[in-house]
């Protein structure tokens, strides 16, 4: 499992709301509790384009 760069982690934010992210070790995805949506990170690369992202389910968000 690949670990995120905290320093990336700080200044990343959703490209949708602009609002901070969360990081999901355990999922690789970096979540978007705002714009309710869970971005992919693929072989340590965060993948931040909308029609990347995962609908957050009702109890996640």
């Amino acid at each position: 499992m690949t670990k995120l760069d905290p320093k990336l982690l700080e200044i990343l934010v959703c490209p949708v709301t602009k609002g901070p992210l969360e990081y999901d070790a355990k999922r690789q995805e970096l979540i978007s509790r705002q714009a309710g949506l869970a971005y992919p990170i693929r072989h340590g690369i965060p993948i931040m384009l909308p029609d990347e992202a995962r609908a957050l389910k009702e109890e996640e968000a």
